[in-house]
């Protein structure tokens, strides 16, 4: 059964200019060393930050506003096949066994103006 379904999209250069203007302060307020370090190995780090700024809105929006979530407290990871997965912290972790969500499905997409992130939790 399906818990929620959430969708976001982020024009890229919002990211850029948002990086730019408050630098370290916002990466660190919004993603986790992983995420950072993963996005700026890549040849234009905006991308991958976008979508996963456009997953973790996305994840929020899935889950209503039945808790508050830190963005820091979703990360958006790789499996070795590339395919993105959320690594969840803290209350999300607890949330999740209080809801018995058994799986956060992500899918995300890139082009050079937008990054898009669609979610669907499902239960038990």
């Amino acid at each position: 059964m399906i818990h929620g379904i959430g969708i976001d999209m982020v024009k890229v250069e919002r990211m850029r200019k948002a990086v730019e203007r408050w630098g370290e302060r916002f990466l660190r307020r919004v993603f986790t060393d992983d995420e950072i370090a993963y996005s700026y190995k890549k040849a234009e780090p905006w991308l991958s930050l976008s979508v996963r700024f456009a997953a973790k809105e996305a994840f929020i929006k899935a889950i209503g506003s039945e808790i508050a979530v830190a963005l820091t407290d979703i990360e958006v990871m790789n499996s070795a096949s590339g395919r993105p997965f959320f690594r969840m912290k803290d209350g999300v972790e607890a949330f999740f066994e209080e809801k018995a969500i058994t799986c956060a499905h992500l899918s995300l997409s890139h082009e050079r103006e937008y990054g898009v992130a669609c979610v669907v939790l499902e239960k038990l």
